[in-house]
């Protein structure tokens, strides 16, 4: 079968290719530009827990040794402390990165994968779809026709792949802008992020009351000042006395010594695809989306996309067609993606708004400051990874289901788990291989070797239970689950998301949850109960 063509070797380009090679489905990804992405010290990322761990697995390489695992976060405004979080040596945490280091992890990644191949000097300028598949040409000097079995648009703000589909991006121009410096300077707040409004020294130029900084490797950091409305520009004089004045701001009174490694101007734009699918043609990231306001970070839904259309790509691939679960991918994220901007939206007024009740309400502006917070962390409606409860992947409920701390649909908690070969790892390093995970929750099975317990209790029923499964299924084994009493079963996705938990073994209630989740009719299997009893 033809492999997936990918316009675009962006990270989010580049994760796909890789996400698809792990589920052996071959990849070729069309690079306009010439093969290396320039570094930019000031176009840096945001990785949170989940997009993290994505990236660690397909590279196989510790963001740790790359970029910052924040210690902590402190949100200030004029001189107070108004929230400060530390985060435990082994609890999640953002990880800030340069982006052409994470494009170059992903290269080199790319390059020892066998299923990827990249094109450079291949820029897009048509597609023709077909039944059994998809052609697309590239012009340049290694302008030539590809074949495919899908095509995904991974091509950024101005996306061809868009165009070419005649796919509507309507939105807001220039929802925030801010003023960027990368530079290396010793501030008080090591491997800490810091939000910091109003702040009490002189304001001069165009520059609104926030800024935030962020660490990078090396003793550098990155700082972003937003700007007011309008298009006020900002000359390299006016930022040097605001990096200067800021620096000094933070310390002693007087500007320490810096070294300015880069500098720029952010915005940000708000824009959302209006469909996500055009037949054997997808959107992913940019493409499909822009956000970032108020501390979101683009790439993470950028990377989410390519990790929850690569497994359904994946499937259609090796098992033939399968309309509802390709549909699925538009119908899950652009509605993630969706609420996120509708969140930002309704939260913008009043946390970039000028006077207002905000000055005379107590604790509006400490609520505020929680919003800010929740964004530039990943946590609540701004920031958090989105749940699909309302997909149409999800089953009906079901007779032995059961709550658990994760909601249906929610990406689940990372906890060590037995695989089937007896090894002890983390959850999240059996996703993205195509299969579902079945997990079930034994306490005690962790200080006993796997040969002593695989064929005791319920294990072999699960097992047989597991394996007439519709799709490939891995069996896994856990200690305790958050929310989840013993001898529960949990049935999780290839990208990470609950599909739901059940009492004890139940074959007919988890087949008819497995089938649900690869599009398949939802039906009652009583011969698979019967099977297995």
């Amino acid at each position: 079968m033809d492999p997936v063509i990918i316009v675009g070797a962006g990270p989010v380009g580049l994760t796909l290719a890789l996400a698809l090679a792990r589920q052996e489905v071959p990849a070729v990804v069309l690079d306009e530009g010439p093969g290396k992405e320039e570094p930019r010290p000031a176009r840096t990322v945001v990785l949170h827990p989940d997009t993290a761990a994505l990236l660690e697995r397909l590279t196989g390489t510790a963001l740790d040794h790359h970029g910052v695992r924040w210690s902590g976060w402190r949100s200030m405004r004029r001189k107070q402390v108004v929230s400060e979080i530390a985060f435990a040596p082994d609890e999640p945490a953002p990880v800030h990165i340069a982006q052409h280091v994470v494009s170059g992890l992903l290269r080199a990644a790319a390059a020892d994968q066998p299923l990827v191949e990249i094109a450079t000097d291949s820029r897009l300028d048509s597609i023709e779809q077909e039944t059994s598949g998809v052609t697309a040409h590239t012009r340049g000097p290694k302008g030539t026709w590809w074949r495919g079995s899908y095509l995904v648009g991974c091509d950024g703000t101005r996306s061809t792949v868009r165009k070419l589909q005649d796919i509507r991006f309507p939105g807001r121009t220039a929802v925030e802008r801010h003023a960027v410096a990368a530079l290396r300077a010793e501030l008080p707040w090591e491997d800490q992020a810091l939000l910091h409004r109003m702040p009490p020294w002189r304001s001069s130029g165009p520059f609104a009351g926030e800024v935030t900084a962020r660490p990078l490797p090396d003793g550098a950091w990155r700082l972003d000042w937003l700007l007011p409305p309008g298009k006020d520009l900002v000359t390299p004089e006016l930022l040097v006395a605001r990096i200067r004045e800021t620096l000094a701001g933070w310390t002693d009174g007087t500007t320490p010594a810096y070294d300015l490694l880069d500098t720029g101007v952010h915005t940000v734009h708000h824009r959302l695809a209006r469909r996500w699918r055009d037949g054997r043609v997808f959107l992913a990231g940019d493409a499909a989306h822009l956000l970032g306001a108020l501390g979101t970070q683009g790439l993470d839904e950028g990377l989410r996309d390519a990790d929850n259309l690569s497994w359904k790509l994946a499937a259609a691939w090796h098992h033939g067609p399968h309309e509802a679960l390709l549909d699925s991918y538009q119908e899950e994220r652009r509605a993630v993606v969706a609420a996120r901007l509708r969140a930002t939206d309704q939260a913008l007024p009043g946390l970039r708004g000028g006077g207002g009740l905000r000055h005379i309400v107590p604790g509006t502006a400490r609520g505020h400051d929680a919003l800010l917070t929740d964004g530039h962390l990943g946590r609540g409606a701004l920031g958090a990874p989105g749940a699909y409860a309302a997909s149409p992947l999800t089953p009906r409920p079901l007779q032995g289901e059961i709550p658990v701390d994760t909601p249906r649909g929610a990406p689940v908690t990372d906890v060590r788990v037995t695989a089937e070969d007896g090894s002890f790892v983390r959850l999240r390093d059996r996703l993205g291989r195509g299969a579902l995970l079945v997990l079930l929750i034994a306490p005690g099975t962790g200080v006993w070797d796997r040969k002593h317990w695989v064929s005791a209790g319920v294990m072999p029923r699960l097992a047989a239970a597991v394996t007439a499964l519709p799709h490939p299924a891995e069996l896994l084994v856990a200690e305790s689950y958050p929310g989840a009493p013993a001898h529960s079963v949990l049935l999780v996705r290839p990208d990470g998301h609950l599909v739901t938990a059940l009492t004890g073994v139940r074959p007919a209630d988890l087949y008819t949850a497995a089938e649900a989740t690869v599009g398949g009719a939802v039906a009652v299997a009583e011969e698979v109960e019967a099977g297995v009893r």
